[in-house]
């Protein structure tokens, strides 16, 4: 594979990034935008409508409109009016969050449901269209050698590419990390999440409202919210489960396993329970990583899960990625030389990441209390915290934010 031209004297630097996933994609199309080269490699061979539900704040969709798409993305998407905390039996409420007009005349963006095929089918198409030749299938990144100039990517079934920079967005087992940090182990947290989408008809038709609702109970909860103009609904539980045998990140799993977790919890949540097919239910393990301090070398960096795997109790991993792309771009631009960029990249997005992937393990815990009694005094204690002190996800600009 023939790397291309750099005109390094104009700033424009030919960079290879490692997956294409909504990270990597957000940072080619920020860098193609910003004037380089990019080439994005993705390890699969084809690319399938599959995955569940994403949520996106105003911090991830003011990188969306700076990349020109929030249209796009509005019109598969769904706006919800609040997010709802409810016990999980009665159903009554413990805290809720409001959004809608309210939010978005507040951070400047919506706040969106997105199906994450569809997510990603519009940031690859924009891709394309900047980049027509920007992508490569089936090619995986096996390793990097660096040298003052260059650094040239070893691939599975490709000859090799020489870059100015390698981005490495290839997700929480990240091969490039590897070689960069060494090993660093996740560490499973004792739960697991089912994940799955029900397309609307099979539900009742006074289902839901457009909301968020989280249904919380003792050592577990559900999240459910809808999807693709209200055509499909999402559900992902989280349930601790300290049997999972570690032999997998993910598993095929029986239907009565998932009717059993959530047995006898409030109507909306066995409504979509009876509803996903049966023999398709899938559950997920969910690991950790502490916040790794330095995450990039001279030439080559990490972005999204590779850099700060996130639980998913705050709803930000695909957030922080996004984040990422944007403030990895402007940092490059800013700086002096590609080192120096990497490091002011990495210092600005440190304290950040490390916050939301603490503050995730946190919301978890509190989503799993034992009493009706401790699960109220939890909400009643969030509720003093005010909405200004739970600004600091969507107030964050990308596009402005200043870069020290």
């Amino acid at each position: 594979m023939a790397a291309s031209v750099c005109r390094l004297d104009n700033h424009i630097m030919r960079v290879v990034i490692a997956g294409a996933g909504i990270g990597g994609l957000t940072a080619a199309l920020c860098l193609t935008k910003a004037g380089h080269d990019v080439h994005v490699l993705e390890s699969a061979p084809v690319f399938l409508d599959i995955g569940a539900g994403i949520q996106c704040g105003a911090n991830a969709l003011c990188v969306m409109q700076h990349l020109d798409v929030l249209d796009a993305l509005m019109k598969v998407g769904v706006t919800p009016e609040r997010v709802e905390f409810r016990d999980y039996q009665t159903g009554s409420s413990l805290h809720t969050m409001d959004l809608g007009q309210s939010y978005q005349d507040s951070y400047g963006a919506p706040y969106l449901h997105l199906h994450r095929s569809d997510l990603h089918s519009v940031l690859l198409g924009a891709f394309l269209d900047r980049q027509p030749n920007g992508l490569s299938l089936n090619n995986k990144v096996t390793s990097y050698h660096e040298s003052s100039d260059s650094v040239r990517i070893e691939l599975g079934n490709a000859e090799p590419l020489e870059a100015d920079l390698l981005i490495a967005a290839d997700g929480i087992n990240s091969v490039v990390r590897k070689q960069l940090l060494g090993h660093t182990p996740a560490t499973f947290t004792g739960n697991v999440a089912w994940r799955g989408v029900v397309p609307v008809e099979r539900l009742p038709k006074d289902w839901m409202d457009t909301v968020v609702s989280n249904f919380v109970g003792p050592n577990k909860h559900m999240v459910l919210y809808y999807l693709r103009q209200k055509r499909l609904a999402n559900f992902v539980g989280v349930v601790e489960n300290k049997a999972w045998d570690g032999s997998s990140w993910s598993a095929k799993a029986p239907w009565q396993e998932l009717s059993n977790d959530f047995k006898d919890w409030h109507p909306a949540v066995r409504s979509i329970i009876e509803a996903v097919d049966k023999d398709s239910c899938y559950r997920w393990a969910l690991y950790n990583h502490q916040p790794f301090r330095n995450w990039s070398s001279s030439r080559v960096t990490l972005l999204g899960d590779a850099a700060h795997a996130t639980l998913p109790f705050l709803a930000s991993g695909a957030a922080m990625a996004i984040e990422d792309g944007r403030i990895l771009q402007r940092s490059i631009d800013q700086a002096s030389s590609l080192a120096d960029g990497l490091q002011l990249y990495q210092r600005n997005r440190f304290e950040r990441t490390a916050k939301i992937q603490s503050t995730s393990v946190r919301a978890g815990k509190l989503y799993h209390f034992k009493t009706s009694l401790m699960r109220k005094a939890a909400f009643t204690a969030l509720k003093k915290v005010g909405a200004r002190q739970q600004a600091y996800l969507p107030e964050y600009d990308a596009n402005t934010v200043k870069l020290i």
